[in-house]
């Protein structure tokens, strides 16, 4: 039987998987998320691997069932459940099969840890400020006072900040420990449990006085006994994730000063708690340390921090380089090793008590992303044996599907950058196939990297016959500090040159391509940039547009990004630089777009706000010129990825669409 073509509607015979978490006798549990097609959402559910990988099992009874942490001693299984939109935290008692909510906190939580001794979670929820006058309020229209009073994903700010509690099991009694105008996130307990570290931004800095426009953070501890907060870093670092030295002296952090703005690559740093010295152990490194790849199948849920050794000497993190996530080992020292070795992308790394194993989410090209264990030598520090994937939720899918890999590609730009790519074809193509159209698809950030990993998205462009060309230009993240920085202040400029660049390579290498039928897409910068292309080079015979931006003068104004990134990353602010921010704003360029423009974004988008869709279609329609666009209701910066199914199933259809009335092909596609 001949393999089907894969359709956006396909999306509803996936499933994903995420949160590991190892039980000190080596079984594993984790999300498992399905889509509800009759009721058009995700459910979740809490599901169990057995210590001889032999049975796995669905252990929780709820639709909405996240964040699974076994306990210490492996007694319970603490998990998220969300009932009314509150989610509540709940502990499965291992051995009776019972489940208890243990939580009722008005706002709901967002994040828990075990304690050491396993008597004690620590919880994050929010709570209402002083300034309950900026609260939701039925009666009275919404006070604005700060300069940013939205975020992507959560809309206004509703007047709370999210704090700390701590949850004593034996009288399930909850406290709150930390209150005031700030938010504290990334609760971790010290070893011996005697204190909690976490993040917050509590002081301005130096710089600036204005803390809706600061990106700094800094890492505080609690003592449990005294209830004192005591002050470790010094306005130093944006950290990201953090773990402490096993003897509690120091701490090992992702982080990166913020020198280039969010085009800064992460570094991995200590911070010595008697001195207050911050050193990088890994200062010359390209690596951009944590998880950067973009992927529409990628599934959500905690970011693990850095994992220390048995033996307290070193730490593994995951570091993206080059189109790969993989696991890194760094010493004390500051060396730097890999422990596996490109070509995937590895998420939500977790390692087993003993030391002895890794479990995480990996993604290659051929497989979208499954529970995967990673045997480990805790002494020799390289994987011991062959990785033994532990989930197989897409196997049988993918044996009826075809799938196509990407060609891998290097170019050596005119300035000396090299540029790395990929090249998608067509599977129904033969040697002898010639006129395929080409898409050049242009990933968002623009500081993120994309790879070949498998995509929905990508795999459903292709499989209705077009080649499809991703790359990673200058601003990506993965190619060392100088590329990363290297499209600041210069949007259409380097960047740009990279991506048309990379379309007459691959044209020059590949004749089977059709250089008359032409497409671009690409979302949020990417999105940015195919506005910008298409006024630029009319080469391109159809174009997609997705959370764009489109006017850099009133993109400060709107986004929750808009201050820092305007001025940061583009160069300026409105009143000071308003020539050079509309000259690099593609709305300045409107009257010279041609090409077929189709415009996607959701209406509740934060991030690059839909009045920058709005302008555009705006000044196209007047010029009448070919442009459609669609909206997405009660959706953000996110819908591609996690957006109610059947708008994701819907937007892709779109752009299939789109594509087939502009671009002619002669490949039969086998549906």
């Amino acid at each position: 039987m001949s393999k089907k073509a894969i359709q956006p509607e396909d999306l509803y015979d996936y499933q994903w998987v995420s949160d590991p978490s190892i039980h000190p006798d080596g079984s594993i549990a984790y999300m498992h998320k399905i889509i509800d097609r009759e009721h058009n959402q995700y459910k979740t559910h809490i599901y169990y691997i057995s210590a001889d990988r032999k049975h796995t099992k669905r252990i929780t009874d709820g639709d909405y069932d996240t964040a699974p942490s076994w306990s210490p001693d492996g007694r319970y299984l603490a998990f998220i459940r969300k009932t009314d939109k509150k989610p509540q935290l709940w502990i499965l008692d291992y051995t009776s099969g019972s489940m208890t909510p243990y939580s009722k906190l008005e706002r709901g939580i967002g994040f828990f840890r075990w304690s050491p001794d396993g008597r004690s979670i620590i919880m994050t929820s929010r709570v209402l400020g002083e300034y309950e006058k900026q609260a939701h309020l039925p009666d009275r229209g919404h006070i604005v006072e700060r300069t940013t009073p939205k975020a992507e994903g959560s809309g206004l700010w509703n007047g709370t900040y999210q704090h700390l509690f701590l949850l004593e099991l034996q009288h399930r009694q909850i406290k709150q420990l930390t209150s005031g105008e700030f938010d504290a996130s990334y609760p971790v307990w010290s070893p011996d449990g005697t204190e909690i570290s976490y993040l917050a931004q509590k002081k301005p800095s130096i710089i600036y006085s204005d803390m809706d426009i600061v990106f700094y953070n800094d890492l505080y501890t609690l003592n449990m006994a005294s209830e004192q907060t005591e002050l470790q870093t010094r306005h130093d670092l944006t950290i990201s994730q953090f773990a402490y030295a096993p003897d509690g002296q120091s701490w090992t952090c992702i982080a990166n000063n913020r020198e280039y703005g969010s085009g800064t690559q992460n570094q991995v740093y200590r911070v010595d708690r008697s001195t207050g010295q911050i050193d990088s152990l890994t200062p010359h490194s390209d690596i951009q340390f944590g998880n950067f790849i973009l992927n529409d199948m990628k599934s959500a849920g905690a970011i693990p921090g850095p994992i220390y050794d048995i033996n307290g000497q070193s730490v593994y993190v995951l570091g993206t380089y080059q189109g790969s996530v993989d696991i890194y080992r760094i010493t004390n020292q500051g060396t730097c090793t890999a422990i596996t070795t490109g070509g995937k992308d590895i998420h939500q790394l977790v390692v087993a008590p003993q030391g002895d194993r890794f479990v995480a989410l990996i993604a290659d090209a051929n497989h979208p992303y499954e529970l995967v264990e990673l045997p480990v030598d805790p002494v020799a520090h390289h994987l011991s044996n062959d990785p033994y994937r532990l989930t197989h939720t897409a196997d049988l899918w993918l044996s009826q599907h075809e799938v196509s890999i990407p060609e891998s590609f290097w170019y050596t730009h005119e300035d000396g950058i090299k540029i790395q790519g990929w090249l998608m074809k067509p599977v129904q193509v033969t040697d002898n196939s010639d006129n395929i159209p080409l898409i050049l698809q242009i990933h968002g950030g623009p500081h993120a990297m994309v790879s070949d990993v498998y995509s929905h998205e990508m795999q459903t462009l292709v499989s209705q016959g077009y080649a499809v060309l991703i790359l990673n230009p200058r601003g990506s993240f993965g190619y060392g500090q100088h590329f990363a920085q290297a499209c600041r202040q210069d949007f259409g400029g380097g960047d740009y040159r990279d991506l048309i660049e990379a379309v007459n390579h691959v044209l020059q290498h590949h004749p089977e391509l059709d250089e008359q039928r032409l497409g671009i897409c690409g979302g949020s910068y990417g999105g940015l940039m195919v506005n910008w292309i298409i006024a630029h080079d009319h080469r391109f015979r159809v174009a997609v547009t997705q959370r764009c931006i489109s006017n850099w003068i009133s993109f400060y104004g709107i986004s929750d990004i808009g201050i820092s990134y305007t001025e940061g990353i583009v160069g300026g602010n409105p009143w000071e630089d308003f020539d050079r921010l509309w000259s690099q704003s593609p709305l300045a360029h409107v009257q010279h777009i041609n090409t077929p423009l189709l415009i996607i974004h959701g209406e509740q988008d934060m991030r690059c706000p839909i009045e920058q869709s709005e302008q555009l279609y705006t000044a196209l329609k007047r010029q009448g010129k070919q442009t459609k666009m669609v909206r997405y209701p009660d959706s953000n910066h996110t819908v591609l990825k996690s957006g109610k199914p059947s708008y994701r199933i819907d937007l892709l259809s779109h752009v299939n669409d789109w594509m087939k009335q502009h671009i002619h092909f002669p490949i039969e596609v086998n549906p």
